[in-house]
């Protein structure tokens, strides 16, 4: 009955609608209206009556083509609009008008920025730190903290003074060399190419090409300024290498009591014979687990050319004054494994099991695990072998001439080293 009068009610408000759709599209259309409109106040042209802002006063050379109503960002995120730029002594003075809730360090930079060649200019903030004390409604930020882009006419006086430094026979020379064969036109074409790919380059990097402009100068008149210093160093390396050739007696008699100190070696390994084949042979065992696992270590040890090092992905959770992480509040599976437990406290030092695997299927437990690690096609080694021993241990550790017994309690002391003399009795 409960669906009968749904359905009813449902077919009722259908016919109602289709008697009335001319006015059903009237509403729509208002609708429709009211939130566009409402999309371009609030969302496209920012206006917002119910925003608190503040004034910040920002002193410039020149205005840069910076005009009212033009963004004002904090490292490229919009958070207020220029009001006005007036005349002011020395230069011009830029009023903008900023999101009160947003915090600017009173040490922040501005400079005037552009989003293209063709203009689009705004005022960016770039704070040196995070802290305050911060802009509040009336400051003025110091002259000194802004800056303008370069104007054209100083770009042509630059490029004039580049281009006068140009010697008109080496280009003459290049122009004959590039008309020798039918290739000279694609040849300037990749000269060209290459010529803007560099300033292009160097535009996207300009306070560092500038910083690098600079830096090296410096180097190049300190190398000038301690030339002499280069001079007395080239004669130290000359006494140096003198009193090496003077050494050539003892580099010798070093190489002729060489055979004796590796005949020395020899006896060391030929003593350790038995310690060392066990040793090889557990090493070999290790190297085919690790073999077929590269894949695993591969993932958790990437390629630094690619996704960088682990350090340097450890370095990213510190940004912004603190650090960022993800914390998961979900409980995780645990596995206990199929081996006879021992007391951890155990003092005889019990050789380790040969297989701990998880019995549980759930794919939820060791997700970063040993079952789910990469392995080649065909490879089942996820599992214990069929029929193995799960309380079987590893090999026990090789026993040689030097090895020190470590029975339950630890040895008796003191411990007779081979080799040694006793003690004469009564000491």
């Amino acid at each position: 009955m409960t669906f009968d009068r749904i359905a009813e009610r449902w077919l009722a408000t259908s016919e109602m609608l289709r008697r009335n759709r001319s006015a059903l599209s009237g509403v729509s259309l208002v609708i429709i209206f009211v939130v566009s409109v409402t999309y371009l106040t609030f969302g496209a042209l920012r206006i917002n009556p119910a925003r608190s802002t503040i004034e910040v006063r920002i002193p410039l050379a020149e205005s840069g083509g910076l005009l009212p109503r033009q963004d004002v960002t904090l490292r490229g995120v919009p958070i207020g609009r220029v009001d006005s730029v007036v005349l002011a002594e020395g230069g011009v003075t830029a009023v903008a008008s900023i999101d009160n809730r947003v915090k600017i360090p009173v040490d922040s930079s501005v400079r005037v920025s552009g989003l293209s060649p063709a203009g689009e200019q705004y005022l960016d903030f770039r704070p040196v730190a995070g802290s305050g004390p911060y802009l509040v409604d009336g400051s003025v930020i110091d002259p000194d903290r802004t800056s303008v882009p370069v104007t054209l006419a100083q770009t042509l006086a630059n490029a004039n003074g580049a281009l006068a430094q140009l010697d008109p026979e080496k280009l003459e020379i290049i122009r004959q060399e590039l008309g020798v064969s039918v290739d000279g036109p694609d040849k300037l074409a990749d000269i060209l190419d290459g010529g803007t790919f560099l300033i292009s380059a160097l535009d996207g990097v300009l306070p560092e090409t500038v910083s690098l402009l600079s830096t090296s100068q410096m180097v190049f008149s300190t190398v000038v300024d301690v030339d002499p210093g280069l001079a007395a160093t080239g004669q130290s390396l000359g006494s140096v290498f003198a009193g090496m050739n003077r050494m050539d007696g003892g580099f010798r008699t070093l190489v002729a009591r060489a055979p004796e100190n590796l005949q020395g070696i020899d006896d060391l390994f030929a003593d350790n014979s038995e310690t060392m084949v066990r040793l090889l042979g557990n090493l070999a065992t290790v190297a085919e687990l690790s073999y077929v696992r590269v894949p695993a270590l591969n993932a958790l040890f990437p390629d630094p050319a690619v996704r960088g090092s682990a350090l340097e992905n450890m370095l990213t959770v510190f940004h912004d004054g603190a650090a960022w992480a993800i914390g998961d509040i979900y409980p995780r599976y645990t596995c206990d494994y199929a081996v006879p437990r021992t007391p951890p406290s155990a003092a005889d030092y019990p050789e380790p099991r040969r297989y701990t695997y998880c019995n549980d299927p759930n794919p939820s437990v060791l997700i970063r695990g040993a079952r789910n690690a990469p392995r080649p096609a065909g490879d089942d080694t996820a599992g214990p072998p069929p029929g193995a021993d799960l309380a079987a241990t590893t090999d026990p550790t090789p026993r040689g001439r030097w090895t020190m017994p470590t029975p339950y309690g630890g040895p008796s002391l003191p411990v007779a080293i081979p080799g040694d003399v006793p003690p004469p009795p009564g000491r």
